[in-house]
């Protein structure tokens, strides 16, 4: 095994990560820089391209290479990721034009989509996307931009996502991953994997559009002027990188065909690699890392989000004592919804608190609490929140099951899965077995697998078994999966009679800040 490093970043929705590893997995430092979300609007969701993405890449380099002492001629490759799919246009010179438009949250473009369902047809769309259009689509964000700020549209050189950015900034070459070009729909066909010039027609010029790479190909190198900005030698190899989501699939131990990643992260993602393209009516079907494998995904506009706005919202208890004793506010919480039984006492939460993607794909859905009485407590209503994840977790399984699709093993990974009575509650909400990895790096760690693979150190990406073992299984309880039978059944039948006045609701607030 060669001597040196591998370096992976990853950008998330609330903070950004970094690890440099040996070539046999060991992970020798890792470095976190927190960030904020921008929300100018409702429904709209932003991030600035330099003062976040950039500016938390370039802090992470650094503090590794200060942290560990290596050189950076040590650095074999480099391999990035970032949430997605994000909209970004730059100019000639490589500038942010407006801040990043972010992936599925985001749910600006409803009037573009239905326009493009209109023009081009719902099952054009489907066929070269594999799926219709949702607030997860990056191709109407673009034509948002261009019905809504012209100007910015007409200066836009490229429309990049978030980590193809990075690879921008650090080479000087505009690129995006095969994985992550078919989250810009309608514009990429995903069974020739390359822009579609009729979807194009209605949006952008295919000139305007990166080319695309395998997540694992060398886009370039190093400029100089990275290397001062960074700290990195000139002529580093970096790779193109991914989505986070498939980035932490790949951290995940997803090597085989069946292999199901669920992650908990900020929201609740799901990747399944499978040995075809398999067409789909409620969820994603791509493409995915290399040639030769394939996607089925899905996920949840809010998941570790949830638990982050109860803490900061009702959790002052647990922020004070966390800042006097140092324990943890979210491990706390947990412990206080542990004292709620099953199915909280009655009360059953929606967690639809910005909108909903997969199955729903609504983005006007909205969070619900009902059942409420006077005796609730906090706890009853953090377990609530827990398990309303957890029933839409079951709703998404239920789904691709009944579209023929079968999870093999699924393995959980994210900060939710420091959450055992979380875990618990989901394994035995959908009667599953809930494998989690020994190593909790994240996203970062499957784009330093990423580089080695593009640098020659691995032949493909199903090698990662190399790097990944399982720590534990979190096995499903007969006896309590019964009992989460009925507040479930509620759960479903509750957004269906409460979607009209969900609809309502999110029209007339769209309405009031016009």
């Amino acid at each position: 095994m060669a001597e040196g490093y591998l370096l992976g970043v990853d950008v998330g929705t609330y903070s950004s990560k970094g690890v440099l590893v040996r070539p046999d997995g060991t992970a020798v430092a890792s470095h976190t820089v927190p960030h904020g979300l921008d929300m100018p609007r409702p429904g709209f969701f932003e991030h600035d391209a330099e003062g976040v993405w950039w500016h938390d890449f370039v802090e992470i380099v650094r503090a590794l290479l200060q942290k560990t002492g290596i050189a950076p001629t040590q650095i074999l490759g480099i391999g990035t990721s970032a949430i997605g799919t994000c909209v970004l246009p730059i100019d000639g010179a490589g500038r942010p034009l407006r801040p990043a438009i972010l992936y599925g949250i985001d749910t600006r473009a409803s009037e573009e989509i239905a326009y493009l369902e209109r023009v081009l047809g719902r099952e054009v769309i489907f066929r070269l996307s594999g799926a219709h259009l949702s607030s997860q689509a990056s191709g109407p964000k673009i034509l948002w931009i261009r019905n809504h700020e012209p100007e910015i549209y007409a200066q836009a050189r490229h429309f990049l996502t978030s980590q193809a950015y990075l690879v921008y900034k650090l080479t000087g070459k505009a690129s995006i991953d095969v994985y992550s070009a078919a989250g810009y729909a309608p514009l990429f066909d995903i069974h020739r994997r390359a822009w579609d010039a009729q979807a194009a027609a209605f949006i952008v010029p295919l000139e305007r559009l990166p080319r695309a790479y395998w997540s694992h190909e060398v886009v370039g190198s190093v400029t100089a002027e990275a290397a001062r900005e960074t700290g990195l030698a000139v002529g580093t190899p970096v790779v193109a990188g991914t989505t986070d989501a498939a980035a932490e699939a790949l951290s995940a131990g997803v090597a085989d065909f069946g292999d199901m990643m669920l992650m908990f992260g900020s929201s609740i993602f799901f990747i399944l690699k499978t040995s075809r393209l398999i067409p789909t009516e409620h969820f994603w079907s791509s493409n995915f890392l290399e040639e030769g494998t394939f996607a089925f995904l899905g996920g949840m506009s809010t998941g570790g989000s949830l638990t982050t706005w109860f803490r900061d919202q009702f959790g002052q208890l647990e922020l004070e004592k966390e800042r006097a004793s140092g324990e943890d506010a979210y491990a706390q919480l947990a412990a206080l919804a542990s004292t709620s039984p099953i199915g909280a006492r009655g009360l059953i939460a929606l967690p639809y608190f910005e909108g909903e993607r997969t199955p729903l794909h609504d983005p006007k859905a909205k969070g619900v609490w009902f059942g409420l009485s006077l005796k609730h407590t906090r706890g009853d209503v953090y377990r609530a929140i827990l398990e309303g994840v957890a029933f839409g977790i079951r709703h998404n399984l239920e789904v691709i099951r009944e579209e023929g699709v079968q999870p093999g093993r699924i393995l959980a990974v994210g900060g939710g899965t420091k959450n055992r009575l979380w875990m618990h509650m989901v394994a035995d909400a959908c009667a599953i077995a809930l494998t989690i990895p020994e190593q909790q790096i994240g996203a970062a760690y499957g784009d330093a697998f990423l580089a080695g693979v593009g640098v020659g150190l691995f032949q493909n990406l199903s090698e990662i078994r190399r790097w990944v073992k399982a720590r534990e299984t979190v096995q499903p309880d007969e006896q309590a999966g019964k009992r989460y039978e009925f507040p479930y059944q509620l759960f479903r039948e509750l957004y269906v009679v409460t979607r009209p006045l969900m609809h309502r609701l999110t029209d007339h607030l769209i309405d009031t800040v016009r």
